[in-house]
């Protein structure tokens, strides 16, 4: 599938960014990386792909960890969701700057910021050629930005969702940071990945995925032009669906 217009569909995907990206792996945020990654989405847009946008906040506050320094975990957990919507108008901007239209829509209300997430709004945004960023999580304590970008891709039609990782290309039998010997896989099936606990995404989140039958590509965030071909629907990476698993050759 390419990104190119068919017709009356569009292809149309909702790219998952996480906040350590932002941040190049440090507190606050890295405008180096984030300028590249908004570079790199606009040849997509300009080619007729649909993208929206979930950004994590781990650079800024992650709710589990501030409830181990003694903060109550729902308190923390909005602590996140306000840091997503940080690294939401840090994208906005540089999207802006490459004059690239875009909108963020936040679950928690923030007028002057942001507009409401409103899921046909968002559509009608997409149709015109607009990036949609989705902020502040689900506007909810206990539930992950993973968990976020697959029910938002699932409300707004998806045809997938990119997931964009640090420091691997893809999902692999085993760390291949600690185990030379560790395989990457072409495609995965959602039960495999699921039993073998691989690092796709949070358990929640890979069931809601499977359980509507959303496709998921895990691909590395560091290649130059990485995005882009992940966007335009390129074979880079790994593909979790329904299809049997099988190892990159």
């Amino acid at each position: 599938m390419t990104g190119e217009n068919t017709g009356d569909n569009p292809r149309r995907v909702l790219l998952k960014l996480s906040g350590e990206a932002f941040g190049g792996g440090k507190v606050g945020i890295d405008t180096s990386v984030i300028r590249r990654i908004a570079e790199e989405i606009v040849p997509a847009v300009q080619q007729g792909v649909q993208i929206a946008i979930v950004v994590g906040g781990g650079n800024f506050f992650r709710g589990a960890e501030l409830q181990q320094a003694g903060i109550d975990r729902s308190r923390g957990d909005y602590m996140g969701m306000l840091g997503t919507v940080m690294n939401c108008l840090a994208l906005q901007d540089f999207l802006e700057q490459e004059g690239q239209a875009t909108r963020v829509q936040t679950a928690i209300t923030m007028g002057q910021v942001a507009e409401p997430y409103i899921p046909l709004k968002a559509i009608r945004h997409l149709e015109k050629g607009r990036v949609v960023i989705f902020g502040a999580g689900a506007g909810m304590p206990y539930f992950s930005t993973d968990t976020v970008s697959i029910q938002r891709s699932l409300e707004i039609h998806c045809d997938e969702v990119l997931m964009g990782k640090n420091g691997v290309d893809g999902v692999y039998t085993a760390d291949p940071r600690k185990d030379e010997n560790a395989k990457r896989f072409a495609t995965l099936s959602y039960n495999r990945a699921l039993v073998d606990n691989l690092a796709v995404m949070d358990a929640s989140a890979l069931s809601m995925a499977r359980d509507n039958k959303q496709r998921i590509r895990v691909f590395g965030l560091e290649g130059t032009g990485n995005v882009t071909r992940a966007l335009l629907g390129k074979e880079i990476g790994t593909m979790v669906s329904t299809a049997e698993s099988t190892l990159a050759e």
